[in-house]
């Protein structure tokens, strides 16, 4: 692979693995490629990651605010100090005959906007340093809790003391701790067996390349056929086309006014957000556009693709 590559790339996590390993096997293939990644898993959870390649670094504030679709299975009964399998037992309580009604009425419990705690073992800084590493020592601190909206939250099956859900949520949201919420809402407290993120926004992990297939023999070029590029990487966002004169000054320095921008770009009850500026199939920018009371409708760039 003789030049960089710009876009973004959905990879088919393997339990056990962290998304760093991910990462060191794409630089295998693609040595001395800028690389990260949007929205961590744990060595538990497997599914969705999507890489993110050259300029697609600078799409990760998009990309990580998609909405996310996981499936996975709690054991009801059993608490631990990780919620999920790989921790130690913190406490053990019996299960009930619970009826679907029981899951059911509990699941609503969690719906839409609520407050959650991150677990102590997760990769939040708490002054500076990560809540595992401060967990693994046996530190005393307080997590403080984050609001997340849960869309929806399904029971595919129960076969107690396990159960299997279908989550539909907003970014940051912690399944582990939502699953231990739900036990402690039935009685008998929880942890998550197992985890996989089945969507991010627009992106399905049906169309990921397992992460087994990244190794030191695999053909680049077989590699960068798989990279969605920039301008198909963001395709829930509005889109503005310009042509190649001002795409070319955009990405010098200039900012173009709204009016500059607007022609075949239709609003409806005014306009709060990000637009893509595209031209002839490449991702020149992306602009924030707002409304002002006094002098309507404003834009600026906030990244610029070159």
């Amino acid at each position: 692979m003789g030049h960089p590559v710009d876009g973004i790339l959905l990879v088919d996590k393997a339990e056990g693995e962290i998304s760093f390993d991910v990462i060191r096997r794409i630089r295998q293939v693609l040595p001395g490629q800028k690389i990260g990644h949007a929205g961590t898993l744990d060595p538990l959870a497997t599914g969705l990651l999507i890489i993110l390649l050259g300029q697609g670094t600078k799409l990760s504030q998009w990309i990580m605010s998609n909405k996310k679709v996981y499936e996975g299975m709690l054991r009801l009964g059993i608490e631990t100090d990780t919620l999920d399998s790989t921790g130690k037992i913190t406490a053990e309580n019996p299960v009930p005959a619970l009826t679907s009604d029981d899951l059911e009425k509990a699941c609503r419990m969690l719906l839409g906007e609520i407050e959650q705690r991150p677990p102590r073992y997760s990769a939040v800084k708490v002054k500076g340093q990560r809540a595992y590493r401060l967990a693994r020592k046996g530190a005393s601190f307080d997590l403080p809790k984050r609001r997340v909206f849960v869309e929806s939250l399904e029971v595919l099956s129960a076969d107690f003391p396990f159960v299997t859900l279908r989550v539909r949520c907003s970014a940051g949201t912690y399944v582990r701790s939502l699953f231990a919420d739900l036990g402690k809402s039935l009685g008998t407290g929880a942890h998550l067996t197992a985890l996989r993120r089945k969507a991010s926004g627009p992106f399905l992990v049906e169309n990921a390349l397992a992460s087994g297939t990244l190794a030191g023999d695999c053909d680049p070029a077989v590699l960068e056929r798989e990279v969605i590029p920039l301008h198909k990487a963001l395709p829930g966002m509005a889109e503005v086309k310009v042509d190649g004169s001002l795409a070319q000054r955009i990405r010098q320095g200039y900012q173009p006014a709204w009016n500059e921008l607007q022609d075949g770009f239709s609003m409806e009850n005014g306009v709060s957000g990000y637009v893509k500026i595209t031209s002839k199939n490449e991702l020149i920018a992306v602009a924030s556009v707002y409304e002002e009371k006094t002098q309507g409708i404003k834009s600026k760039l906030v990244r610029v693709f070159h």
